[in-house]
């Protein structure tokens, strides 16, 4: 039986994604960073998402379709709750805090009034076209962060990069140092690009609540002449 990574990486391939074409799909690199995290899986460490969901924000968004970026850093480290895609949240409990604000950009309500929502699953929108993408594809339960320094951060170089360079033009939302680190790889004279701290509660600078990024993107793809986003997901409130 092939080990876990491995084996969700050659799925990806038989898929023919257009991503593949990336470098780090033709150089041997994603194999080495499979057997990495396929070494921790050999110890005992429980590497999370499942193996069908690593590439799952590829899969969804094939590169020709992306219409917006959004870069996170590492799935959710407790079993059940991330699903491939950077932020979303499918797991049983409340809303982690850092989507909870995201969402609250999506449909800002009247102040004191907090909207509830019933699902933290990004699906919808990776589906229309936006790349849900994390630095590293994997981590260990528990452990955040694990597999930031495995190799995967390569891919997510090569894929904002040929984002850039092909025909078209895409809104870049950029939350947090490490995402705005990779502002150097957009061309931002075709490109939209939307900077600002991380959604984190724990950003004492307190500058994502009120960037509005998914009405500031929505209202320049229009703009472009492309359809816009429908970033609504189902609430109680």
């Amino acid at each position: 039986m092939p080990a876990p990574v491995a084996a969700a990486l050659s799925a990806f391939r038989a898929t023919g994604s257009p991503w593949l074409a990336l470098p780090f799909f033709r150089d041997g690199s994603a194999e080495a960073v499979a057997r990495k995290v396929d070494d921790r899986v050999a110890t005992g460490a429980q590497v999370l998402p499942a193996p069908e969901n690593i590439f799952r924000a590829l899969t969804l968004t094939p590169l020709d379709q992306v219409k917006v970026v959004i870069l996170g850093q590492d799935p959710y480290p407790t079993p059940g709750d991330a699903n491939g895609l950077a932020f979303s949240y499918v797991g049983p409990r409340r809303l982690p805090a850092s989507l909870k604000v995201i969402l609250a950009e999506v449909d800002p309500s009247p102040e004191g009034v907090k909207p509830v929502f019933r699902t933290g699953d990004l699906t919808p929108w990776a589906k229309q076209g936006v790349l849900l993408l994390n630095s590293a594809l994997t981590v260990e339960k528990g452990a955040a962060g694990a597999h930031l320094r495995y190799g995967w951060a390569r891919l997510a170089d090569e894929a904002v990069a040929a984002v850039s360079a092909r025909p078209g033009r895409t809104a870049f939302l950029l939350w947090g140092a490490q995402a705005r680190a990779r502002k150097v790889l957009i061309d931002t004279g075709r490109h939209l690009v939307i900077e600002s701290g991380h959604p984190s509660p724990l950003n004492r600078a307190r500058d994502f609540p009120g960037s509005r990024p998914f009405t500031k993107a929505n209202a320049w793809l229009d703009k472009q002449g492309l359809d816009p986003i429908d970033w609504s997901l189902e609430k109680t409130a």
